[in-house]
């Protein structure tokens, strides 16, 4: 007489997705992507009814050598590198990396009076933002016909 083994439940092969909240808090928790230019500079934004101010955590760079601000199309772009080396004795150091950041600017911004000042390793851009933006503009739609002309 032979004896059967108990029938073993059948384990997937592939595990449980995490739950999706999870994938975001991840996700959040990431440092800075890397660009092809460099690291992304960390930003603070601050918005208020006729000024965008943006804050730039850029310690330990010479604005005037190391960071190049400009603006195209309605972008801000924000380049710095840094380059440090210490020397001590037959020992030396260095420290080194660019860093990337650009962000859209908002309707009205004038990118003709953009200022930027830096103390204590902040760049600070301030752009003014007139209230006189280009309005919203609607776009007819026109109907066509199987013939390809056009009706209105």
């Amino acid at each position: 007489m032979s004896t059967l083994s108990p029938r073993q439940a059948i384990m997937p092969t592939w595990p449980a997705l995490p739950d999706w909240s999870d994938l975001v808090a991840r996700f959040e928790s990431m440092p800075p992507w890397k660009s092809l230019e460099g690291h992304m500079i960390r930003v603070e934004e601050h918005f208020a009814e006729d000024c965008y101010t943006i804050k730039a955590e850029l310690p330990g760079v010479d604005p005037a050598k190391d960071v190049d601000i400009s603006v195209r199309d309605g972008m801000l772009t924000i380049k710095a590198e840094r380059s440090e080396k210490h020397k001590e004795g037959t020992r030396s150091e260095f420290h080194y990396g660019s860093f990337y950041r650009s962000m859209p600017l908002p309707p009205g911004a004038k990118e003709d009076d953009i200022d930027a000042t830096y103390g204590d390793g902040i760049l600070t851009v301030t752009v003014p933002v007139s209230e006189s933006a280009t309005p919203e503009r609607h776009v007819e739609i026109t109907k066509t016909t199987s013939a390809g002309s056009s009706e209105s």
